[in-house]
């Protein structure tokens, strides 16, 4: 896998740049409640001040024509989603998704100096199971790089959303076999330095489940059909939207709007030849035939990105939900960016999305367990990853 040393959680004597338990998203896309009122003067002059934002909005679309419709940004409605499991009906809360996310990101230490990293905290029931232990959830902490294997897990639970972005027009390939390769392949050589072979998907067994075939291939029906594919090479994540169709490929990369190097260049380059192996394996059609395929192009799109040295994996995650690639316009992506304090706060929202989800064989084990936590400080405290957590903070029922 792309990052299989084990976890150490970074320090950092700053100050942190978020705070998590104070805020309800559920009320941050609520509307205000109506109310009737009676006819008056004053119901005219409101008639007409909303006649007169309507034409401005008009103008202003107008104007704005050639520019990528924004990003819509999450409206906290996952908060108030309900689900049944054989423990009860339960509602998914902000609280419920901070305890959740402080039980799967807690390492415990026993007298002997061992910790609990190799616990295995999900297995994600799909076309195979996905097992991810502590030590990959612990990557969610504040200002840590994110493993690959929460990348992979995003990846299988968006590809089972029921909703036609993901069932009928993209797909979210899982980057272990992007990963696995490039660790093999590590300068983008088409010959391995350290097996002296070429890349065959047959060589990576263990993550060949993980493919859906189906969906990787392009259906007669669909009028597109579009791969998102997350990379991660030298501990930074950029993001591949793949047109099978029209066999385009863009590079959405968080921090840079061009490949940074030459380097980078035969990196995109092989990470192109392995997209269409993949492809091919699945029963589609490779992205370009004969000596062709070794040299496929790819264009960077500009983008507003990351703002540190550690969230490349978050916006990458993100923009596997929210990207339309139609509106990529001249090269370029415009959209408001999230504020630094919501990109912490995605971490939460991560760890949460992917302990209480329904493809969780351990889903119950999960609510059971994070329900059980009583907190003596302010989440917002506990949240920080300047908090030392022992258990005098921490209680169970």
């Amino acid at each position: 896998m792309a990052r299989t040393i084990p976890y150490v959680p970074k320090t950092d004597p700053g100050v942190p740049s978020f705070s998590l338990g104070l805020t309800d998203s559920s009320q941050e896309g609520a509307s205000t409640q109506e109310t009737e009122r009676a006819k008056s003067p004053e119901s005219a002059n409101l008639i007409e001040e909303l006649d007169n934002l309507v034409q401005k909005i008009a103008s202003s679309a107008a104007k704005g024509k050639n520019k990528s419709p924004q990003i819509q940004r999450e409206t906290g409605g996952e908060s108030s989603a309900k689900f049944r499991t054989p423990g009860g009906l339960y509602q998914i809360t902000d609280d419920m998704k901070q305890k959740c996310y402080i039980w799967g990101t807690r390492l415990k230490e026993d007298a002997d100096g061992n910790t609990n990293e190799y616990e295995e905290m999900c297995t994600l029931i799909g076309q195979g199971k996905y097992i991810l232990m502590r030590m990959r959830l612990v990557s969610l902490q504040a200002k840590s790089d994110i493993e690959s294997q929460i990348v992979s897990a995003i990846c299988l639970i968006l590809n089972q959303k029921n909703e036609k972005r993901f069932q009928e027009q993209i797909y979210c390939l899982p980057s272990d076999i992007v990963c696995m390769a490039l660790s093999d392949h590590p300068k983008g050589e088409f010959v391995s330095p350290k097996t002296e072979k070429e890349f065959r998907v047959e060589a990576y067994p263990s993550f060949i489940p993980f493919i859906d075939r189906k969906k990787l291939t392009s259906h007669p029906y669909v009028s597109f059909r579009l791969i998102f594919a997350p990379v991660c090479h030298m501990g930074h994540w950029w993001l591949w939207l793949i047109n099978t169709t029209k066999q385009k490929c863009h590079i959405l990369d968080p921090l840079h709007k061009r490949a940074p190097s030459d380097k980078r260049k035969q990196v995109n380059k092989f990470t192109g030849y392995v997209f269409s192996r993949l492809i091919t394996y699945a029963g589609g059609e490779p992205l370009q035939k004969g000596e062709n395929e070794k040299k496929i192009k790819s264009s960077y799109v500009k983008i507003s990105g990351q703002k540190t040295s550690y969230d490349c994996a978050i916006y990458v995650m993100k923009w596997m939900e929210l990207i339309e690639p139609e509106n990529i316009k001249k090269g370029k992506y415009e959209w408001d960016n999230w504020p630094q304090e919501e990109v912490d706060h995605y971490r939460v929202e991560y760890a949460s999305r992917i302990l209480l989800s329904e493809m969780n064989k351990e889903r119950d084990r999960a609510i059971r367990e994070s329900s059980a936590i009583r907190l003596s400080k302010p989440s917002s405290v506990l949240l920080s990853p300047f908090c030392q957590i022992d258990s005098a903070d921490i209680e169970t029922a």
